[in-house]
């Protein structure tokens, strides 16, 4: 169980897309104290759903092979089997719109020119993608929006996983306490060390944090895919290993 949560939680800080939201977070105006909104509605998820299935156990770990392990062991394999899926999902999702980005991009634009040079007799450049003037900037994060998107960005998969791992421990164990605090701190941990940073050398995190923003959206999707992929097959081969007779 607790090799399990570790690499769990690995995966959690890892996953791309709350970081990502972090930085803009962290880099609107008054940063710090929304990040610390961010990382407390993000803990309040983790600590809930550990909460929800220590209070289904009564913090006591079910019979080997009795209905709720092997029920626990089932819904192990389906989200393994379900993070692998979602990665080539999103994998070919992506390709495609790879495939079709360019050529539809040029297109739109190509006509969005013609159109408007018929309109105003001049020849107009085609859109370029860059984000125009006046557009969403990270100042416009919110308060309300900092405490919603941990919930929303939330890997629900793998905190499941994490869910259905926890109905293994055994809350008279000091060793399986501290597994389940180590948990909550490793899948917050990257949020925590950019917060840290930004609190006491701000002018230098918020480079090196705009630095990591540029790469994550250049490499998001094979890190998505990686993490899914080698996760979920974790969990299928650990959930199958106990499920055999």
């Amino acid at each position: 169980m607790v090799l399990d949560l570790l690499l769990i939680g690995l995966a959690v800080t890892l996953f791309p897309l709350p970081v990502m939201a972090f930085v803009l977070v962290v880099a609107s105006p008054r940063g710090v104290r929304k990040g610390l909104v961010f990382i407390a509605a993000w803990l309040a998820c983790l600590v809930a759903v550990i909460g929800a299935v220590v209070l289904l156990t009564g913090g006591k770990p079910p019979a080997p092979r009795s209905p709720p392990s092997t029920a626990a062991q089932v819904v192990t394999l389906v989200l393994g089997i379900g993070l692998v899926g979602y990665a080539w999902y999103r994998r070919r999702h992506v390709r495609r719109g790879a495939e079709a980005g360019p050529e539809a991009e040029r297109e739109a634009g190509q006509e969005t020119g013609r159109k408007t040079g018929q309109e105003t007799g001049e020849e107009a450049e085609p859109e370029t993608g860059r984000t125009p003037r006046g557009a969403t900037s990270p100042d416009g994060v919110s308060v309300r929006s900092a405490a919603a998107l941990p919930v929303l960005l939330q890997p629900w998969g793998m905190v499941g996983a994490a869910a259905a791992t926890v109905v293994q421990a055994d809350l008279s164990d000091a060793g399986n306490v501290v597994a389940l605090v180590a948990f909550c701190l490793l899948a917050t941990s990257s949020l925590l060390a950019m917060e840290l940073s930004v609190v006491f050398a701000p002018e230098r995190a918020h480079r090196t944090l705009a630095g990591l923003r540029g790469w994550l959206a250049r490499h998001k999707e094979p890190a998505v895919f990686g993490l899914c992929v080698l996760l979920g097959l974790w969990l299928i081969s650990r959930s199958l290993y106990q499920l055999a007779p």
